[in-house]
């Protein structure tokens, strides 16, 4: 081959991979979420970081998806919301989220603060949960009646903290809020993304 038509000819290659990669995936899987957004679009980060351990630490997500497979579950995203450890090692866990269809009807905790109009759900300082509006469900793919999301922190698990001596990190109230407003937030835009909300 002329030497002259070599790059034309590496470039063309390149550029048919990329064709064929492109043509693989359907136009109708679902985008990945902006660069401002974590847990599959469902909390900005400003959001994200209103949930802290006490450690600080720059915010990014671990978002895993699963759909039908062994389980009853039809959706499945599970979102591990990570903070960078404060002098230079790995990441940490502050709290996951995880949206799933259920049948179960949507209930509250004893002792727990509602969410506020709107929404079906509740929060405590450790744990909070959120019905997403009805129609959800079937635009996510699921032949259940309900989505949730719900949410658990364990640097604010009260017992955990009892055993070791530990004070929370954050007031409960003030975590008890941070969680409803994740939860408002997750409910809210992930109603938007799928287009389903009331």
């Amino acid at each position: 081959m002329d030497k002259k038509w070599l790059p034309l000819t590496i470039t063309l290659g390149v550029a048919g991979v990329a064709v064929v990669t492109a043509s693989v995936w359907p136009d109708s899987v679902e985008k990945p979420p902006l660069p401002q957004s974590l847990c599959h679009g469902a909390l900005s980060r400003e959001t994200a970081e209103l949930i802290d351990d006490g450690k600080g630490g720059e915010v990014s997500a671990g978002e895993s998806e699963s759909k039908g497979g062994a389980t009853d579950h039809a959706v499945l995203k599970t979102c591990h919301v990570l903070r960078a450890g404060p002098h230079g090692e790995g990441p940490r866990g502050v709290y996951e989220l995880v949206v799933e269809d259920t049948r179960s009807a949507p209930g509250a905790k004893k002792g727990s603060a509602p969410l506020g109009p709107g929404f079906t759900g509740w929060a405590l300082p450790d744990r909070a949960e959120v019905t997403l509006p009805t129609g959800c469900a079937a635009r996510m793919g699921s032949a259940a009646p309900h989505v949730k999301a719900s949410l658990v922190v364990p640097s604010q698990d009260e017992e955990r903290l009892y055993r070791r001596g530990e004070k929370p990190p954050v007031d409960p109230d003030t975590a008890t809020r941070n969680n409803a407003t994740v939860m408002r937030e997750a409910a809210t835009r992930l109603a938007r993304r799928y287009g389903c909300a009331d």
